[in-house]
């Protein structure tokens, strides 16, 4: 039950212990159980591959799915205002609660059975990352394209509306000559989701848009 406890109905309970400590140590358990399957699935993928598809693995949103494919959402004990608000579908709160449950099960019956069940959760996830490509990340894989187009780096501008518990961020980001924009229920995927649209636009681009790099007289040379 503790791992289903969220702080909202702790906070109205009088103060009951809740699921985040539980959840911190999910978040733990659950990163090293993919880490080691994706070392030992993709013997020759670099180190920058496999944590990109690590990422895509462990993500918020993938992790969310993952609850709502059990249904999860609907055995969160929420405070009325989360309730309210819908809180049994956000994305933050269903992750959460799978990182708690993974928590919970390493500490009443040890890490393999917790590794059993990471990989019961997670393995279509972490099968399908292979085939991901530059959706993995799409900040990092923006970054690379645009320095491999001579751009300058992605700079991105977030802002936020809305009250605390049903906050929307609106992020833009612009990297050379491409714009992106992106919305989400978090900072950091609304500006994914910018990323993915300035990464589709980059690669519309003529493929001559590239900035040549200027060579820079050496000083020492004779000619100089």
């Amino acid at each position: 039950m503790l791992a289903l406890t969220h702080r909202s109905f702790a906070h109205e309970a009088g103060g009951i212990p809740n699921n985040e400590r539980l959840e911190f140590l999910g978040d733990s358990v659950l990163g090293v159980v993919v880490t080691e399957a994706l070392y030992r699935r993709h013997p020759s993928l670099p180190e920058g591959e496999l944590a990109k598809m690590r990422a895509a693995t462990v993500s918020q949103r993938a992790l969310a799915a993952v609850a709502r494919s059990l249904g999860l959402g609907s055995y969160v004990l929420l405070g009325k205002g989360e309730r309210r608000t819908r809180g049994f579908d956000k994305d933050s709160i269903l992750s959460d609660t799978v990182e708690a449950l993974i928590g919970a099960t390493y500490i009443s019956h040890g890490l393999e059975t917790a590794r059993a069940l990471v990989h019961r959760l997670v393995d279509d996830t972490l099968d399908a990352a292979a085939g991901l490509g530059a959706a993995l990340d799409w900040k990092t894989s923006l970054q690379e394209a645009v320095a491999e187009r001579g751009f300058p780096a992605p700079a991105y501008h977030v802002d936020a509306e809305g009250p605390e518990h049903a906050r929307v961020f609106h992020a833009t980001v612009t990297a050379g000559p491409v714009l992106g924009v992106g919305h989400g229920t978090a900072k950091k995927h609304a500006e994914q989701q910018a990323a993915e649209d300035a990464y589709q636009a980059l690669q519309d681009l003529e493929p001559s848009t590239v900035v040549e790099p200027v060579e820079t007289p050496d000083p020492q040379s004779p000619s100089a």
